[in-house]
């Protein structure tokens, strides 16, 4: 990351794309707040917070983190660093301004793979956080895998891909991606297969890149 300086307060903002405790077995002495809104940036780099930690942010509940926060952070002294979901996002857009980006949903978005928020946008349980949809960067990655070990075929990858971004996010899980898969002349047989590959294999992306971002906060946090 070429961030050699040691930072000791930190700030997360964290919700559905990693477990809370998990988070805080990697970070004990970091402080963690859930998704991002409008204004909690400019709050965070206020508080004099070192590293601000862009993982969850919300949508839809309330306006978006805005890209003039991150700058004015970044102004303050603050690392930014940005991965897993929002803080993908809001990276891949903002790293030439001083933001850091880590992960695969954050190089999916710089390289122009993926374009929307709908990509990482999922609905989660206000109180819990617990994700109850599933966000279509997970459902990418785990096709990805059943393409490359030769349980799907590059069709049926891209049948399923469609299938899934058709689909509204409030709405996406394995049931339905496969129901709209099946409507599209995807075979019932391979349907169920599929399904249940879908569901054994899954790989939840987000929470892989969160780790990861968890995992260099700490670095810089010595």
């Amino acid at each position: 990351m070429g961030l050699s300086k040691r930072r000791s307060r930190a700030v997360i903002f964290l919700g559905p794309s990693a477990p809370i405790s998990e988070a805080g077995r990697i970070l004990p002495s970091a402080t963690f707040r859930p998704p991002a809104g409008r204004g909690d940036i400019v709050a965070a780099a206020d508080e004099g917070f070192e590293i601000i930690g862009l993982i969850d942010g919300v949508f839809y509940q309330r306006n978006a983190v805005a890209h003039r926060e991150i700058t004015y952070a970044i102004g303050r002294g603050a690392i930014v660093i940005g991965g897993s979901s929002m803080g993908a996002l809001r990276a891949s857009e903002m790293d030439a301004c001083g933001m850091v980006g880590v992960g695969k949903i954050y190089r999916w978005y710089k390289e122009g793979k993926i374009v929307s928020d709908d990509e990482v946008a999922l609905v989660f349980h206000p109180e819990t956080l617990a994700p109850i949809s599933e966000p279509m960067v997970n459902i990418r990655a785990t096709l990805e895998g059943l393409a490359e070990s030769g349980d799907i075929s590059a069709e049926e990858g891209e049948t399923l891909v469609r299938a899934a971004s058709e689909t509204p996010f409030q709405f996406r899980n394995i049931s339905r991606i496969c129901q709209r898969a099946l409507r599209s002349g995807l075979p019932p047989e391979r349907c169920r297969t599929i399904a249940a590959l879908l569901k054994e294999r899954r790989i939840d992306q987000k929470r892989i890149d969160a780790i990861k971002l968890l995992e260099e906060v700490r670095a810089l946090m010595g």
